[in-house]
């Protein structure tokens, strides 16, 4: 069997850097972190004790060819401190939002895509939910 220890980082991949970086970096506040002098374009960011690492590859299989929001679509989630500022500080971003507040799961979710249609989900637990 195989032993885990947990989730070391999650990969994806965009078509623009200077975008992604403007959303993961400034928009999000995610800390961009060193990156090894691969031979492609990319940037690596710091998320809690986990890693996101972007890779620029436009013939990627993997893109979506929408920003449409989905929640049912391949997505990465990040639990956040405080649901209600989260949302206003999207909202104040003009960040397209989708709000599942009372979800099956358990969580209260929002969903949002960065500059190429990759989704990303930010929650809490409903019990934590403040609004």
């Amino acid at each position: 069997m195989i032993e885990i220890e947990g989730l070391h980082h999650v990969s994806l991949t965009v078509t623009d850097l200077e975008k992604a970086k403007h959303f993961y970096g400034e928009v999000l506040g995610l800390p961009e972190i060193k990156r090894p002098p691969f031979d492609f374009p990319g940037a690596w960011y710091q998320v809690g004790m986990d890693q996101l690492h972007l890779i620029v590859y436009p013939e990627a299989k993997a893109l979506r060819k929408t920003v449409n929001i989905d929640s049912k679509d391949g997505h990465f989630a990040v639990r956040v401190k405080d649901y209600k500022k989260t949302l206003h500080y999207l909202q104040s971003q003009k960040v397209d939002i989708v709000e599942m507040r009372f979800s099956t799961s358990g969580f209260s979710q929002i969903f949002c895509a960065d500059p190429d249609g990759n989704l990303i989900e930010l929650n809490v637990e409903q019990k934590d939910l403040n609004v």
